[in-house]
């Protein structure tokens, strides 16, 4: 059995959890997430616990039921507590603020870059070199943190750009002479 898939997860005070026949339904505090049940797994939840099951051994049903905890333990979570990813900017001259629903980077290109915050995310500026996103969807909050990264990726010479809170790049030696 899977060790992670086995393990109950414990609902805390004030989240609710509904469970359809092909999805569960998760609500909180920070707001309210929808998850299709992968195939080949069963969720229960019954009083402040949500075991989820399998059907059965073959290889991919067991990959399945340690996913599908981790996907409603994610939800809990976030509905609950929220997920957050800081990014900092490093380089000179490089910044952020936020104009509207709109993040504006100067990022050492002849034009700043606008980027537009999806709905469901959270984006804060801190003395405009880190960008904090916050959400209840891990996924969504990564994705957001992963696609104002790959604006500019930090720079393994000089180790300009933008990159995650405990991220340090391997800085490469440059010519010799």
């Amino acid at each position: 059995m899977s060790r992670i898939g086995r393990l109950p997860i414990v609902v805390p005070k004030g989240v609710t959890v509904q469970v359809a026949a092909d999805q569960v339904l998760v609500s909180g505090p920070k707001g309210s997430l929808r998850q299709a049940i992968v195939s080949g797994t069963s969720v229960e939840a019954a009083g402040d616990t949500i075991t989820i099951n399998r059907s059965s051994d073959e290889g991919p049903v067991r990959a399945a039921h340690g996913l599908m905890r981790a996907l409603v333990m994610n939800m809990v979570t976030g509905v609950s507590t929220g997920f957050a990813k800081a990014l900092d900017i490093q380089g000179v001259g490089f910044r952020a603020e936020i104009k509207g629903p709109n993040l504006v980077m100067n990022l050492g290109f002849s034009h700043p870059i606008e980027y537009a915050v999806p709905k469901g995310v959270a984006v804060e500026v801190q003395k405009s070199t880190r960008v904090v996103v916050t959400g209840s969807d891990r996924q969504q909050v990564g994705q957001v943190a992963a696609e104002i990264r790959a604006y500019r990726p930090p720079d393994h010479y000089k180790g300009k750009g933008v990159r995650y809170e405990n991220e340090h790049p391997r800085i490469k030696e440059g010519k010799s002479a």
